[in-house]
Parts: structure tokens; C-alpha cells; sequence
């Protein structure tokens, strides 16, 4: 591309590597996140503030807007709505107005998982279309929203492609997203018990190389799930035993059980201490939902793939030694 590309929430997880892999391209890439200034041209500021994000589209000729509340709880559900809704409502219309020609949307797997969705095996990919009263969880909900705005300002004029990524997964995840933290929990021993679900990881490096495709290769207004291998919770497990040398969980909680708990965790001992739970009930929700995803489409239109999910393993434990967060084993 021969103009700047915007990142928000370039300094994040998956912004980061993302902006690596554009740097490499020779691209000319903006930074637009909270976290202070890496590069000069860079832009410090919220999504929410309109007048910012207005002044971090000049001369931007591509958006990739990964910006958002990644977690599965918030002390205030409100947080949810505004930077993951209404925030991608006010990136998406200054894109618009600034003639961008090409907007990236990062959606979320958790908006193709609902209240129909049953309790149970099934499969989704980018046809499953639900609707916001379906989703799981306020965390889920602003994301489709955040999906729906980028929708309305295509009706506008403009030219957006949808990305659907799986649970990332890799080295460098400092704000501990779930599927980081849940890993970590496994192995310092703090989740003496797990639920019966199914899991897809999508290595954090090809994740990137899925929005660059998905930019380049898309189609206008297509929609794009980028996933990796489909893990069963007890596969992952006797893996991360393997490749850790420690002993993992072998009580399977039923569905129910993992719900009620769920329920008091994120409904009450939550709202008493202000910690985050360490069962989210939209966790737990979307759990009990066992899905496995299909990138085929991915495959056949943009040429893109995930490598094997183990080696993302093996970086994501590497990582975690090298910062010591794993505990001494017990």
C-alpha cells in the first residue's frame, strides 16, 4: 500500500504483532492507542474521542481497527458499550469522511455463539448471523454492535472488510486476555477443576498475516473467520502436561455445576471485592456452547492459514518462563 496505515489498539496483543508485520511489508504505519507514543507519528488517545480519532485519519489510505475491551467482565458493563460500540462507530464514520479506502474490522468469535446456539457440539463460520439480544454476555454484545455500526457506514460508502479472529494465542500478551490468562491459571495451579468445551486457537503471528490477507484479498464487505485447529479443553490439557511437566486438572465439572458457580462468582463475589471472577458467566456461557469453527472460506478466498497450534503453545510457555510468571512447580 502506498499511503499510511492506521492501527488502533496498535499497542496491544494483536496490534503489536500486527504492526510488526506491516513495518516489515515497508509500510508506513500509525499507532493510534492509549498506551503512550512509540514512533513520532504515532497518536496517543481513546477511540471514543472523536476529535482524535479525526485528526489520527489524515492522510491514512488503510484502517485496521483492533482497538477495543478485550475481556470477558468489567466492573461496569457500561465500559463494554462504549469503546467496543460506540468507539467503532465514531473510527468507522471518521474513516468514511477521511475517504479511507479500505476499513479492517476485528470482530470476535463470541458473536457467532448465542442464546440459540445449543448446549453441545455444533459448528459455526462466517454465515452464522445472530442478533445482539442473542449474544451471551455484554462483552460479545458490543462487539456485534461494533460489526453492525461497520455495516451502516458501508451502506455510507465505506469500503469495509470484516475479520473474525479465534482465541489468539503467542508470546507478548502483557494485558492477559482470557484465553492467556486461563492457560496460566492451568499451570500455577489455580483451576483445580475445568469444563467439557471445545477451543480454537489461532497463533497471534498468523493472525496478523490473516488481517494483512484479509485487507489486500477481501472482498468488499466480506466477512472472514481467521481460526486455527479446534482443541478439546482435555486434549489441551494433556498437551500443556506434556509440554510443561506439570500436573493438570483431571475433574470435568458438569455444565450446570460450571454455570451455578459462574453465577456467584461474577454475580456476587465479584461485585463484592471488585476482582475480576475466575469463572466469567459469559466464559461459562459460551463454554457450555462446545462450537468448532470453520476457516475454510479464509483458505479458499485470501490463501490464508494457521500453523499448528502447539508451537504456539510452546512460544506462550517460553514467554511465560521468561517473565516469571509461572509459579515453582508444586
Amino acid at each position: 500500500m502506498s499511503g499510511k496505515t492506521l492501527v488502533t489498539g496498535g499497542a496491544g496483543f494483536v496490534g503489536r504483532h500486527l504492526v510488526e508485520r506491516l513495518r516489515a511489508k515497508g509500510e508506513h504505519v500509525r499507532v493510534f492507542d492509549v498506551a503512550p507514543r512509540g514512533d513520532a507519528d504515532d497518536i496517543q488517545g481513546s477511540v471514543t474521542d472523536a476529535d482524535t480519532v479525526a485528526r489520527a485519519m489524515t492522510d491514512i489510505e488503510t484502517v485496521f481497527h483492533l482497538a477495543g475491551n478485550a475481556q470477558l467482565w468489567a466492573r461496569d458493563n457500561g465500559a463494554f458499550d462504549e469503546v467496543n460500540h460506540r468507539g467503532t462507530q465514531i473510527v468507522a464514520e471518521a474513516a468514511r469522511v477521511a475517504s479511507v479506502k479500505r476499513f479492517v474490522y476485528c470482530s470476535s468469535l463470541t458473536t457467532l455463539v448465542g442464546q440459540r446456539t445449543p448446549i453441545g457440539p455444533s459448528i459455526a463460520d462466517e454465515k452464522t448471523r445472530l442478533e445482539p439480544s442473542d449474544m451471551l454476555g455484554p462483552y460479545p454484545r458490543s462487539k456485534l454492535l461494533g460489526e453492525q455500526a461497520v455495516e451502516v457506514e458501508a451502506d455510507l460508502g465505506l469500503n469495509i472488510v470484516i475479520a473474525i479472529p479465534t482465541e489468539p494465542l503467542g508470546p507478548g500478551d502483557e494485558s492477559f486476555t482470557p484465553p492467556t490468562q486461563m492457560i496460566l491459571d492451568f499451570l500455577n495451579g489455580k483451576t483445580p477443576a475445568y469444563i467439557d468445551c471445545m477451543l480454537n486457537f489461532v497463533p497471534v503471528e498468523n493472525l496478523a498475516d490473516g488481517l494483512i490477507a484479509a485487507r489486500d484479498r477481501g472482498r468488499a464487505r466480506g466477512r472472514y473467520l481467521l481460526g486455527g485447529e479446534n482443541v478439546p479443553m482435555r486434549s489441551l490439557l494433556e498437551r500443556l502436561e506434556k509440554m510443561s511437566g506439570r500436573l493438570m486438572p483431571k475433574t470435568c465439572l458438569p455444565y450446570g455445576v460450571a454455570l451455578a458457580a459462574g453465577v456467584v462468582d461474577t454475580g456476587c463475589l465479584s461485585r463484592i471485592t471488585g476482582k475480576p471472577p475466575k469463572a466469567p458467566l459469559t466464559g461459562v456461557r459460551l463454554a457450555g456452547r462446545q462450537v468448532t469453527f470453520s476457516s475454510d472460506k479464509a483458505a479458499r478466498e485470501l490463501a490464508w492459514w494457521a500453523n499448528s497450534v502447539d508451537e504456539a503453545l510452546v512460544a506462550t510457555l517460553r514467554w511465560f518462563e521468561e517473565k516469571g510468571y509461572l509459579q515453582p512447580k508444586g
